[in-house]
């Protein structure tokens, strides 16, 4: 995301760095008070998810996280959360205002006991804009720092999708693609009111200019939205690094045909042979089966369900990390 007083640091990562820690325990404390009834149903899903610091800014402000429970009463009242962000503020603020919101967004959500799920995703997204406009007061050099975030929560057979500034998220089925969400930016708002065409927006010299950010404002206005899933349905959320380079076409047709860990290494690829100018990153989701809860197999008797899709060009620095052992499934 550019920002008029963006300056570069040195270093960069293909991963999830933990500015917030989660504290898994306090979690583990609060579902464990909920008296839950199982899900209905159960999403098979595969995950893949990249970040890349693009061929021209010498700092990744971008960020992915998501946090995949096992315990039925959890996938019951919370389901499994999938969110992007896109930080901005110059000396590294941007980077550590998108972490800050992601870790926060996702403990708050979680321990958020209310019935509904979109009351519970608002109240998380509300506190993270609230923590990163303090933080960005009370500490030197953070003046300024903030972050879009597009979250994704797949509960039981629906999405339900929460958006603040311009990271997007799509819905590829039967091979068509289309945006779910709509952008909190200065060309997009021109171009809904006819002022200016997508062409036009296109080349804009405002087209980075963004209207609703967390950390901008004591309160952000959070847009909603509920799909249901089908099987075979791709999810893909992005910051505009992928989506200001490539049309809709483009992503559809290398998210429907390729593994999701596959395709997000060749959407980056795509975008960076259009130029790169900004950090990219993708998180895809493929539904692979909805079915009712009872009727999935067992883990002690049958063949685990789909994880996420192992990433073939992991970074040379650093080995995954082993799975915890925990209902929760915390990837980082």
């Amino acid at each position: 995301m550019e920002n008029a007083s963006a300056t570069s640091k040195e270093g960069t990562s293909d991963e999830r760095e933990i500015t917030a820690p989660l504290d898994v325990q306090s979690l583990q404390d609060a579902w464990d008070r909920i008296e839950a009834r199982p899900p209905e149903t159960h999403v098979y899903l595969t995950v893949g998810a990249k970040t890349d610091l693009g061929r021209v800014r010498e700092n990744n402000e971008d960020k992915f996280d998501y946090l995949e429970p096992e315990q039925p009463a959890v996938l019951s009242t919370r389901g499994r959360f999938y969110a992007v962000a896109d930080g901005m503020g110059g000396h590294a603020a941007g980077q550590i205002a998108a972490e800050l919101a992601l870790k926060s967004v996702i403990r708050k959500y979680y321990a958020n006991t209310s019935d509904d799920l979109e009351t519970a995703l608002v109240a998380a997204i509300q506190y993270a804009n609230a923590l990163v406009r303090d933080t960005a007061a009370t500490i030197p050099g953070r003046a300024g720092m903030g972050t879009t975030l597009t979250a994704a929560v797949v509960h039981e057979g629906d999405l339900i999708v929460a958006q603040v500034g311009d990271s997007r998220l799509y819905l590829i089925r039967d091979g068509a693609i289309r945006q779910v969400t709509q952008d909190h930016s200065w060309v997009a708002e021109q171009v809904r009111l006819g002022a200016l065409d997508p062409a036009a927006a296109a080349r804009s010299p405002f087209r980075n200019v963004i209207t609703r950010s967390l950390g901008a404002e004591p309160e952000v206005e959070v847009d909603l939205y509920r799909e249901a899933l089908q099987p075979g349905d791709v999810v893909l959320l992005c910051t505009d690094g992928l989506s200001g380079l490539l049309d809709d076409p483009t992503i559809a047709a290398i998210a429907a045909e390729a593994p999701p860990s596959v395709a997000c290494l060749e959407l980056i690829d795509a975008a960076n042979e259009n130029g790169g100018r900004d950090n990219i990153t993708v998180l895809l989701l493929r539904i692979d089966a909805i079915v009712p809860f009872a009727s999935r197999p067992e883990p002690a008797t049958a063949a685990a369900p789909p994880g996420p899709d192992p990433d073939p060009d992991p970074p040379a620095r650093e080995p995954a990390p082993a799975r915890r052992r925990s209902p929760l499934r915390w990837w980082r």
